[in-house]
């Protein structure tokens, strides 16, 4: 037999088939995935670091490919049922993957070992374009792969164009077997690294339109213009992929507004561009990124427009309030004790003699004492049939 070191990767994965043949019978857990890893380490012949990465790019990428039941040359296999052990399992393969790619992305793998490059990337493509359905597993390993194994610049450029035309082509060669969601998202994915983001953007509202675009996929760019602090870029995306988000998660949501976090302190103009789209997509993500920027005014508004009772938020959400623009508060409170007066309770009095208690230190700290006087005076006077009231007021310490 060939020594590893000469062999090309998919006699590799002959190699690896044979290491891991013994565990056929296992169930296919993260104790499968250690035993798996460490019969495969155990043939690993000494490379140098940048093929070291390769081998265990693939070494991994193997394990995956028994935990989903698929190979590269019987594609047809994916699809089989999967415990929940074995998502796990693949879960946890699927982030050392991703993780050590990250870490790998000033290796330049491609510029050390360009065949051993080219190579994992045609077997990761061919996995990616057959593979349907709601999971795809070999999808972020292809977008890591360019996104950290290549370098940017003019030879990285010719790269992605001879990529996006082997994309191009595929349809041809893999017919019915070809996998049209990965296919149109890997064509723009190399178009955005190739800066043509017009032709990516549409391709993505294309995508949503026809298939229903995993919002993970268009993270990935955002994440890759946000790391390269491209902020005037990442504007632009985020506006034009706004409307693509419409009827997502709320946890797809929260994501992707939170690469509005990131742009707005570096590109202020955005900020105008954000609020009323975020509205309409989630009034409740819209509250809280109002908090998160510093929007007191607006949520203060936006509560009392609601109706909120202020007891429904832990105090904590108000400090900052309080810190920076305590008068604001004021309004908030006052119709709060107004509406727990109206509920002609015992419960709802003693909200509004907590509630007037927060007013009392407002007052203070605002330096208007004597309003606040005019006003509890003027209250438990006009509430002075309000005989349970006034006995939480006198509780409360608010009048004698």
């Amino acid at each position: 037999m060939k020594a590893i070191h000469t062999m090309n990767i998919s006699e590799w994965h002959t190699v690896f088939r044979s290491c891991t043949a013994v565990f056929s019978e296992h169930i296919k857990n993260l104790d499968f995935v250690k035993s798996a890893l460490s019969a495969i380490v155990r043939v690993k012949p000494e490379l140098t670091p940048q093929e070291e990465h390769v081998f265990d790019l693939h070494a991994h990428l193997h394990i995956l490919m028994l935990l989903v039941n698929v190979t590269p040359d019987q594609a047809s296999r994916h699809g089989s049922f999967i415990g929940f052990h074995t998502h796990t399992a693949i879960t946890e393969v699927q982030e050392l993957i991703a993780s050590s790619l990250r870490q790998q992305r000033a290796a330049s793998v491609e510029a050390y070992c360009p065949q051993l490059f080219a190579e994992s990337v045609s077997i990761i493509r061919g996995l990616m374009l057959q593979e349907a359905g709601e999971k795809a597993y070999f999808s972020a390993i292809y977008f890591g792969l360019w996104r950290n194994w290549t370098q940017p610049g003019q030879h990285g450029a010719t790269l992605y164009a001879q990529e996006l035309q082997l994309l191009q082509t595929a349809k041809d060669k893999l017919g019915f077997d070809l996998s049209r969601y990965p296919w149109l998202t890997a064509q723009a994915w190399m178009l955005s690294f190739l800066y043509r983001d017009q032709e990516a953007l549409e391709l993505f509202t294309e995508i949503n339109s026809s298939l229903k675009l995993r919002p993970d996929d268009l993270f990935r760019v955002l994440e890759a213009i946000s790391e390269e602090k491209e902020w005037p870029r990442l504007s632009e995306w985020l506006l034009r992929s706004t409307p693509l988000m419409t009827g997502k998660r709320m946890n797809s949501l929260d994501i992707f507004y939170q690469y509005w976090d990131q742009l707005i302190p570096q590109h202020s103009s955005a900020e105008q561009h954000m609020w009323e789209p975020l509205f309409q997509l989630s009034p409740s993500l819209y509250e809280k990124k109002l908090l998160v920027h510093g929007k007191w005014k607006l949520w203060i508004d936006y509560q009392i427009s609601l109706g909120t009772d202020p007891f429904e938020y832990r105090v904590s959400v108000f400090a900052p309030i309080e810190k920076n623009s305590p008068e604001l508060l004021l309004p908030f409170y006052h119709q709060a004790v107004e509406s727990n007066v109206l509920l002609k309770n015992r419960g709802g009095y003693k909200a509004a003699v907590k509630l007037l208690k927060r007013l009392a230190k407002l007052y203070k700290k605002l330096k208007e004492e004597q309003r606040w006087e005019a006003f509890i005076d003027a209250f438990a006077s006009r509430h002075s049939r309000l005989r349970a009231l006034q006995e939480e007021l006198r509780k409360g310490k608010l009048i004698t």
